[in-house]
């Protein structure tokens, strides 16, 4: 047996339940008294905070199984527990749908601020795609998810991310490989 778990209590699974908020009420209550005497437990509540406190930004259809999973599972849980299954709601938001807005050039709007002039969308380029030259009327935020984008002679790789100032603009966008990106931005951008 590792060091490791040698020196681990024997509580740990607990604790993690408990950082996870996966415990009913009562449970929590043993597991708080626990960790407040444990120093092992302590630590790892400590540890595992910051872990979770990261997942609160993910967004939820990532964390969230595919509605035809979640019914197996209940219906698997139903049939081992004997229990009635709790079956998962239907979705009451739709999945925007692409629009081609020119060519080689999709969109899929997110949200729209119309008070402050923003607008935030995925937005697609096909293989040598250009996007035309612009100005921009506010802060231009992009955060590239695949593909390969230049911005005059910035090449962005996935994961990069790309400021525009207010006033500042962008003669030359295009990408080789096609690409998709999230795009947060004025509405009120100039094209040139």
């Amino acid at each position: 047996m590792s060091a490791f778990h040698k020196n681990r209590c024997e509580h740990s699974e607990v604790t993690c339940a408990y950082v996870a908020q996966a415990l009913t009420s009562s449970e929590a209550s043993v597991a708080e008294a626990h960790i407040a005497s444990c120093s092992d437990c302590r630590r790892e509540v400590e540890s595992l905070r910051p872990v979770l406190d990261g997942f609160v930004s993910w967004p939820t259809d990532v964390l969230r199984p595919a509605t035809s999973l979640q019914a197996r599972l209940a219906l698997r849980i139903a049939e081992e527990t004997g229990e009635r299954p709790v079956l998962p709601s239907a979705r009451q938001w739709s999945e925007p749908e692409w629009e081609q807005v020119a060519p080689g050039i999709e969109c899929k709007l997110l949200a729209t601020d119309t008070e402050r002039h923003r607008v935030s969308m995925l937005v697609r380029l096909a293989p040598g795609a250009r996007y035309p030259a612009h100005t921009h009327a506010g802060v231009e935020e992009l955060h590239l998810l695949d593909g390969e984008l230049w911005i005059d002679e910035r090449k962005l790789f996935p994961g990069d991310y790309n400021y525009g100032a207010p006033g500042t603009g962008d003669e030359r966008v295009w990408s080789e490989t096609g690409c998709t990106c999230v795009l947060v931005t004025s509405t009120k951008d100039v094209l040139i």
